[in-house]
């Protein structure tokens, strides 16, 4: 199919199956905010903006990588920090001779070799966030700030290790914001909107830009955040972008400001930090750090980081609804992935090594979760002729009985990873399923039942 430069054309574009089959990505923040790391402990996104207020909790915001930003505004835990450490003459560009020297440790196949390990199936790069320092070698120069960017080329460097790991690759871009040519802070809720920079000259910037990610490297995902500059067709890079690679997506944070409610194109949507109660009939993807923050926060510890059972556990629970977990990597200025997040990580893909035929490739079924008698929750895919039920926790008896669940009575009952012939049965609505002796500790079992039952 040939797109046009179009809503009513690029509309038409499908979600490809590799996307719905991908289940799991790896979002990576990494620049000059990883140098400073620093953020102040104790909010959470999103739901602390509405308990303390949209003007407090940016001057407390725990996004590290939102660094100048808060920075910007005065009397806040970040200047203070600022100061004490390096200074009231200090800038923020100070940082890019840190981070260049910081870099150039970095081995990019280390990465590629992780998230391959973690079980992830693509990979999204910030190549340039809101602070406007951009992650590769482009020819085209910021509008204030001339050659603002990495001694390396990152994204071409990461691309070429992700695609040689058999992982696709995706690219991040702060379409909208970019405090490099804009110097006014976002501290309320209406400068979200007045921060978008509508500077012809910026704008043809990052049109060019998003054109050169595309030529150059070849992505599969673009992936824009927060908005998107006025008066610039974006159903012209969508096309583009399309007509290329039909395979492609793209995201849902291209809304511009001009257009105010007017309908745009997207693939999948990204809520951050938000899960669901039901499965969605539109394709979605949750973003989210392994911590409160995306980029490197040095103050991070085993309490604010996920642990391995609770990334399972949403894992499990996004897949089930029909999203996608793209779950964020911080590394520190020189690369260096944080040891509770390559932790975090390795537990992840060990369990995917035994139950991921129940992830990856699956649909959601005709209901997405229900509990066992006593409160455990259980989710559920499907794939083909086969239901997998997902036992979020650890069952306090060698049996458990799920509540609202009628299979077919010549169904087989198997535990991924335990070769035991799995005992069941029915009474009423509720299936009961025990558990055999020898089961390993797992943070979250899986048992595949076939043939798949029908609800309706």
């Amino acid at each position: 199919m040939k797109f046009e430069p179009k809503i009513e054309s690029v509309s038409k574009h499908e979600v490809p199956k590799w996307f719905h089959d991908a289940k799991f990505g790896i979002f990576i923040h990494w620049g000059l905010y990883s140098v400073p790391a620093y953020a102040p402990i104790g909010l959470r996104y999103p739901d602390d903006i509405t308990k303390i207020g949209i003007e407090e909790y940016l001057k407390r915001n725990p996004y590290a990588e939102w660094y100048l930003n808060t920075l910007r505004i005065a009397g806040n835990p970040t200047e203070k920090y600022h100061q004490e450490h390096y200074g009231k003459d200090f800038s923020y560009d100070d940082f890019i001779p840190l981070f260049n020297e910081a870099i150039k440790k970095w081995k990019p196949d280390g990465w590629a070799d992780l998230f391959k390990k973690a079980g992830a199936r693509y990979v999204v790069l910030v190549t340039k966030h809101h602070d406007g320092f951009v992650l590769w070698s482009s020819k085209y120069l910021n509008p204030k700030k001339g050659k603002y960017q990495a001694s390396r080329d990152i994204a071409g460097e990461l691309t070429k290790a992700v695609k040689a790991n058999g992982m696709k690759m995706g690219f991040y871009y702060s379409g909208g914001l970019d405090w490099s040519v804009n110097p006014y802070p976002i501290s309320d809720g209406k400068s979200f909107i007045t921060n978008v920079v509508s500077d012809p000259e910026y704008i043809k910037y990052a049109n060019n830009q998003w054109y050169e990610l595309i030529d150059k490297y070849e992505p599969l995902i673009l992936w824009n955040d927060i908005a998107y500059p006025p008066n610039t067709n974006i159903n012209e890079i969508f096309a583009y972008f399309y007509n290329k690679f039909p395979e492609g997506v793209i995201n849902d944070r291209w809304r511009q400001p001009q257009k105010g409610g007017t309908k745009f194109h997207y693939d999948f949507t990204t809520p951050e930090y938000k899960t669901f109660k039901k499965a969605k009939k539109q394709k979605w993807e949750l973003t989210r750090g392994i911590s409160n923050s995306f980029s490197f926060n040095q103050f991070d510890n085993e309490e604010t980081y996920l642990t391995i059972e609770e990334l399972v556990h949403l894992l499990i629970d996004v897949v089930s609804k029909n999203g996608n977990l793209l779950l964020n990597v911080g590394p520190m200025a020189d690369g260096t992935i944080p040891e509770a997040q390559k932790k975090c990580l390795l537990g992840l893909g060990k369990w995917l090594g035994v139950n991921g035929e129940a992830i990856f490739g699956t649909r959601p079924w005709e209901r997405a979760e229900t509990k066992t008698s006593d409160n455990l929750e259980v989710r559920f895919t499907e794939k083909q002729d086969v239901l997998y039920l997902f036992l979020l926790g650890k069952p306090q008896e060698n049996h458990i009985t799920i509540k609202n669940l009628k299979i077919n009575p010549n169904s087989t009952i198997e535990l991924l990873g335990n070769k035991n012939e799995i005992t069941w049965s029915q009474e009423n609505d509720d299936l009961t399923i025990l558990i055999p002796e020898d089961v390993e500790d797992a943070v979250a079992l899986t048992f595949a039942n076939t043939p798949k039952p029908n609800l309706s």
